[in-house]
C-alpha cells in the first residue's frame, strides 16, 4: 500500500498554535468565548481585519494536526474574515453553509432536516458554531467534499437521525461525513444516536483536529480511512465516548494518528456494549496517551501491519485485547505542533465537565488567551557551589513563610545527605533533581525510630524520616529519597526508618525512587480529621514491613513496588499498613507492579494498623489492576496487634500475575459496580495532580 502521490512538506502553523485546555477552566466549563446567549442577535457585518471588530469565538483557530501549514493552507481558522450570520431555519443554514464565501454561522435554534439523513454539503472557508446550548441538527448532520477545507464546526449538538435499526446498512446517515477533506476541527460537539456513524472520516481526510467533543447512543463512533492510501494525520483529543459499540474509532491507514486525553467509557446497565475501543487498522502509526479506558471490551486492539505505540493510558475494569507494538517508525507530535496532555488519571472528570457544547466558550489559542499565570521563583541546589545553595535544606529555608505561588527547588545531580523538612508554612514548594535520570539526585540519611537525638530521647518513626513534608502542594520529581539505616549493625534499637514523609494534603509525586526497609513510605496527614491526599505515579517503592503506610488517602498509581529480604537474608513482610479514618479513603494501588528477589508467597499485601489501638479507625486497602508477582501469600490480608483485616477495608480487583488469585472468604474481591467507586478519581476526590 504504497503512497500514490508526493506527500507535502508539514510545517508548523505561522498561526498560533493551540495548547490543551488548561484543567480550571475544564473543570469548570468556564471556556469564556462571549458566545452569544440563546436567542441573541448576532450583528452581521464584514469582518475587518482587526480581530478586536469581531467576537473572540470567531477568530478561534484549531490545535493539532489541524493547525498545520500544508496543502496551500495555513492552520484551520474557518469563516474568519467573513459575516457573522445567525439561522434558525434549515434554509438559511443551507444557503450560507454551501455558499463560496467565507461565513461564521451561528446556529441559534434546533433545525430539523428534511428529509431526514440529509446531509449538508460545506464549502470551504465556513465555521459553524453553536449559540449557547440551543444549536441543534436534527435528523442529518453535514457532508464535506472532495477538496473542502478550512472548516470548523464546533458547540452543536447533532442527534436523532436513528431509523431503528442497529447497525444500519441502508441508511448512510452520519453526523458529520468527511471525504477527501482537509484542514477540519470537530470542537464541543455533543453528536448522538445516529443511523449509520457519528463521525466519518473517509477518503484520505487529513490536517483533521477532533476535540472535546461527547460521542454516544450508536453503533459506530467514528471510523477513519477506507482507501489503501497512508497519507492523513489526524489528532483526536479530549473527547467522551460512550454508549458506543464500535469504531472508538477504527483508523485505518493512517500516517500520524495522535490520540490522547480521551475518555472511553463502557457504561454498565445499558444495552450497548463495546466490542472494542481504539483500533489501529492498516498501516496506521498511531501514537495512543494519557487516555482512560472505562469498562470496555478489547480496549485497544491493532492490526499486525500497524504500528501503536501507547504511554501513560489507563484500564479500568476492560478486559480482552490490549495491545501494542509494530515496525513503524517513531513519531513525536511536537514536531508538527505542541500540546499538553492532562495525566490520564484526570482525564474522566475534565473530559465529562469540559466535552460537548457549553453555554459559553472560551479561546484555546495561546495568541487570544489570557492566562494569568503565577510566577514560579527556581532556586537551585549543587553541592559542588555551582548553585544558589549546597544543601536542599537551606533552598528550603530560603522559601519565605506563607509564599504565594510555586517555588521549585531545582536539586543538581549528586548524593544529599541530610534530612530535608518542608514545614506548613511552606506551601507550594516543587524539589526537582535535574539529571538524566531519577538515580541522579539522591537525597539521603539512615535515621530509624530508635536513633539517639543530639538533646535527648529519640526520633520515633514519624522522626526519622529523611525528608518531611507538612506544606501543602507539594512536589517532587526526578530524585531518589532513602532512609540506609543499617537493620543487621543496631539490631538493639527500635528499627522503623522512614525516607519520605508527607502529612499534607495535594502531595504529588512523579517519577521518584523511595527506598529503605521497613516503614519506608510514611503517607500521613496533619491530623486525624484533616484530609491529605497524596498522588504517586511512574515511581519506585522499595521495603519490607509497613512500607507504605499511614492515614492519607493515597494513590500510587502505574508505580513499581519493589519487595526487599530482610536484614538477615530472609523474605517476609507485609506492603502496606493503612490507618484510615473512618469515612476516608485509605491506600489505592492502582495498575502497577508489585515485584521482588523474595521468596514465593512471603509477603502480604498489607494489614491494619490501628495506631495506638483506636478502634474508631477503618484502614482500606485496595490493589486493582495491578500485577501480582508469586512473593504474594495466596491470603493476601492478615491481622495486626489483635485487630482483624476483616473488620476493616482490604480488597482486590482484577489484579494479573502468579500472585493474584480468585474470590474467596480470605481474598475479597471488588464487584464491578463496587470497583466503578474505587476508582484514582475517587481517591482524588476533585484534585488534578498537574506538574507545575
Amino acid at each position: 500500500m504504497s503512497r500514490q502521490t508526493p506527500r507535502p512538506r508539514h510545517r508548523r502553523s505561522r498561526t498560533a498554535l493551540t495548547v490543551a485546555l488548561p484543567l480550571a477552566l475544564a473543570a469548570g466549563g468556564a471556556l469564556g468565548y462571549g458566545l452569544l446567549a440563546p436567542g441573541a442577535q448576532p450583528r452581521a457585518s464584514a469582518a475587518s481585519t482587526a480581530t478586536a471588530a469581531v467576537p473572540a469565538w470567531a477568530t478561534a483557530t484549531a490545535d493539532g494536526f489541524a493547525s498545520v501549514d500544508a496543502l496551500g493552507q495555513n492552520g484551520t481558522y474557518g469563516g474568519r474574515g467573513g459575516e457573522i450570520v445567525t439561522v434558525r431555519t434549515l434554509a438559511d443554514l443551507e444557503k450560507y453553509a454551501t455558499a463560496e464565501k467565507p461565513y461564521i454561522i451561528v446556529v441559534a435554534a434546533a433545525i430539523t432536516m428534511n428529509p431526514v439523513g440529509k446531509e449538508i454539503k460545506v464549502r470551504s472557508d465556513k465555521t459553524i458554531i453553536g449559540s449557547g446550548t440551543s444549536g441543534q441538527i436534527v435528523g442529518g448532520g453535514f457532508f464535506l467534499g472532495q477538496g473542502v477545507h478550512n472548516v470548523i464546526i464546533r458547540n452543536l449538538t447533532i442527534r436523532d437521525a436513528y431509523q431503528g435499526v442497529w447497525n444500519d446498512k441502508e441508511h448512510d446517515y452520519d453526523g458529520i461525513q468527511m471525504d477527501g477533506a482537509h484542514h477540519v476541527w470537530i470542537d464541543h460537539n455533543d453528536i448522538r444516536h445516529m443511523a449509520d456513524g457519528l463521525i466519518d472520516s473517509r477518503k484520505d481526510t487529513t490536517y483533521l483536529t477532533v476535540s472535546w467533543n461527547r460521542l454516544g447512543q450508536e453503533n459506530k463512533a467514528f471510523g477513519i480511512g477506507w482507501t489503501e492510501n497512508t497519507t492523513a494525520d489526524i489528532t483526536i483529543h479530549h473527547n467522551w465516548i460512550r454508549e458506543t459499540e464500535q469504531r472508538n474509532p477504527s483508523t485505518d491507514n493512517v500516517a500520524h494518528a495522535h490520540l490522547y486525553n480521551n475518555y472511553l467509557q463502557d457504561e454498565p446497565g445499558t444495552t450497548i456494549t463495546s466490542s472494542y475501543g481504539n483500533y489501529a487498522r492498516g498501516r496506521t502509526n498511531m501514537l495512543l496517551e494519557n487516555s482512560y479506558f472505562q469498562g470496555l471490551n478489547n480496549p485497544v486492539i491493532r492490526d499486525s501491519t500497524a504500528t501503536l505505540v501507547q504511554r501513560g493510558n489507563l484500564f479500568s475494569g476492560t478486559a480482552g485485547r490490549n495491545e501494542s507494538g509494530g515496525t513503524g517508525a517513531a513519531w513525536d507530535p511536537r514536531s508538527y505542533y505542541g500540546y499538553t496532555p492532562d495525566k490520564a488519571a484526570a482525564v474522566p472528570s475534565v473530559v465529562k465537565s469540559g466535552a460537548g457544547p457549553r453555554t459559553s466558550l472560551g479561546t484555546t489559542t495561546a495568541a487570544t488567551r489570557t492566562t494569568t499565570k503565577a510566577a514560579v521563583t527556581t532556586l537551585t541546589v549543587a553541592k559542588d557551589g555551582s548553585g544558589q545553595y549546597t544543601t536542599v535544606q537551606a533552598a528550603v529555608n530560603a522559601v519565605p513563610a506563607n509564599n504565594p505561588s510555586r517555588v521549585v527547588i531545582a536539586v543538581k545531580p549528586g548524593t544529599y545527605r541530610e534530612t530535608v523538612k518542608v514545614p506548613s508554612t511552606k506551601p507550594h514548594v516543587t524539589i526537582q533533581g535535574t539529571g538524566g535520570s531519577r538515580k541522579d539526585t539522591v537525597i539521603v540519611y539512615n535515621n530509624a525510630s530508635g536513633t539517639p537525638k543530639p538533646g535527648g530521647g529519640t526520633y520515633g518513626t514519624g522522626g526519622s524520616a529523611t525528608v518531611a513534608v507538612e506544606a501543602d502542594d507539594f512536589q517532587a520529581r526526578n530524585l531518589s529519597i532513602s532512609n540506609d539505616f543499617d537493620e543487621g549493625a543496631h539490631q538493639d534499637i527500635a528499627q522503623q526508618a522512614v525516607a519520605l514523609r508527607t502529612a499534607a494534603d495535594k502531595v504529588f509525586l512523579d517519577g521518584v525512587i523511595v527506598s529503605g526497609d521497613q516503614d519506608t513510605l510514611l503517607l500521613d496527614t496533619a491530623a486525624k480529621d484533616r484530609l491529605g491526599r497524596v498522588y504517586m505515579t511512574d515511581s519506585y517503592v522499595t521495603g519490607n514491613v509497613d512500607f507504605v503506610f499511614g492515614r492519607a488517602t493515597a494513590v500510587l498509581d502505574r508505580s513499581v513496588i519493589t519487595l526487599k529480604k530482610r536484614w538477615d537474608g530472609s523474605s517476609a513482610g507485609y506492603v502496606t499498613a493503612p490507618s484510615t479514618a473512618a469515612g476516608r479513603k485509605g491506600i489505592l494501588i492502582a495498575n502497577s507492579t508489585v515485584t521482588g528477589d523474595v521468596s514465593d508467597r512471603s509477603f502480604y499485601l498489607g494489614r491494619p494498623w490501628h495506631a495506638g489501638g483506636d478502634a474508631t479507625l477503618d484502614p482500606q486497602t485496595t490493589v486493582r489492576n495491578t500485577s501480582l508477582s508469586a512473593a504474594i501469600r495466596t491470603a493476601p490480608w492478615t491481622d495486626m496487634s489483635g485487630f482483624s483485616w476483616k473488620d476493616d477495608r482490604f480488597a482486590e480487583y482484577r489484579n494479573t500475575g502468579a500472585g493474584a488469585g480468585a474470590a474467596s472468604t480470605d481474598r475479597p474481591q471488588l464487584t464491578d459496580a463496587q470497583a466503578a467507586d474505587q476508582e484514582v478519581a475517587d481517591w482524588l476526590a476533585g484534585w488534578t495532580p498537574a506538574a507545575s
